[in-house]
């Protein structure tokens, strides 16, 4: 038997079945119920005593429920004497509120990242944070993958006769540069004001994209308010098409009404978070093999940033 188990919390079971299938290695028995009161209770059902444990758990929507589920299977695992509790988290809940943007609000990720750590999680595997920094909230070690890995191949595929790489916000502009460059492709930049949480205005476009295909590059997608309408104001200045290339699938509130109504054409997301709607603009790649990848590299203690080094 492997040096090494792997769990799934309840939150995305098929993307943890696709990387215990990559690793050719049977996901690891635990009880997860839930009393009436919504209380969660989780019993794990095979020895892990010694053992080095990944815990496949995104802390996404319902935010509050996944991550209690994620700190009460590490409680347990960690009181059943295991050697190692890693917790794969593809989609790093609460991580938008990272820093005092406003008098008297807390720092939600930092408080996250506190929890997680005296549960008993002693490494951490994400993809794509919202801000890099949130890895120096913990004092443990945090794996930050890139989802520029999945898209990259992606796009090349389309061969856009006259591509250029899009920032939705001036806040995304490091991470469009990134992929600008890796694709030898210049850069644009949305420039946006966004009065409140959840909406967003379009102001002007920096660049030129007249008879160019656009690729929007961001993080994540939630409402998809922003990434219509900048599809809207990159055609309106005369893009002849504009795809999205978004980590991770929020898709809350009338996201995806305003995708199947709105300018853009094609939506590329990763499947850290399971979709709850089948929507024909949207399609989804898989961070599986990525995600078992460096399982087997964190457990096997080689090198994590030499898989990014070599395809990207």
């Amino acid at each position: 038997m492997s040096g090494y188990m792997i769990f799934s919390g309840t939150s995305n079971p098929e993307l943890s079945e696709e990387i215990a299938k990559y690793l050719e290695q049977p996901l690891s028995l635990a009880t997860i119920k839930r009393f009436s009161d919504g209380e969660i209770s989780v019993q794990i059902a095979e020895s892990v005593r010694g053992k080095d444990v990944f815990i496949v758990q995104p802390t996404s929507a319902p935010a509050n429920d996944n991550l209690m589920e994620l700190l009460i299977m590490t409680d347990a695992l960690k009181r059943s004497s295991a050697k190692s509790i890693t917790a794969v988290v593809p989609y790093y809940g609460y991580a938008r509120q990272d820093r005092k943007a406003a008098p008297r609000v807390p720092i939600s990720a930092k408080l996250v990242a506190n929890l997680m750590e005296s549960a008993g999680i002693t490494r951490m595997v994400t993809v794509d944070l919202h801000a890099s920094q949130i890895q120096g909230f913990f004092d443990i070690p945090v794996d930050n993958l890139y989802g520029a890995i999945l898209f990259i191949d992606y796009i090349k595929a389309k061969n856009f006769k006259n591509p250029v790489i899009a920032s939705p916000d001036i806040g995304g502009v490091a991470r469009a540069r990134y992929f600008a460059k890796k694709l030898g492709l210049d850069m644009v930049i949305v420039d946006k004001r966004r009065e409140k949480a959840n909406e967003s205005e379009v102001m002007n476009v920096i660049g030129d994209v007249a008879g160019k295909d656009v690729i929007l590059i961001d993080d994540m997608v939630d409402t998809a308010g922003t990434m219509v309408k900048g599809a809207a104001a990159l055609k309106a200045l005369g893009a002849t098409s504009v795809m999205a290339c978004c980590t991770h699938p929020v898709l809350s509130g009338p996201a995806y009404e305003r995708l199947q109504a709105g300018d853009l054409d094609e939506l590329v997301v990763a499947n850290t978070i399971p979709m709850e709607h089948k929507c024909d603009k949207i399609k989804m790649l898989s961070t599986a093999s990525m995600l078992g990848e460096v399982i087997r590299r964190v457990h096997n203690n080689e090198s994590v940033n030499s898989l990014f080094e070599s395809n990207t």
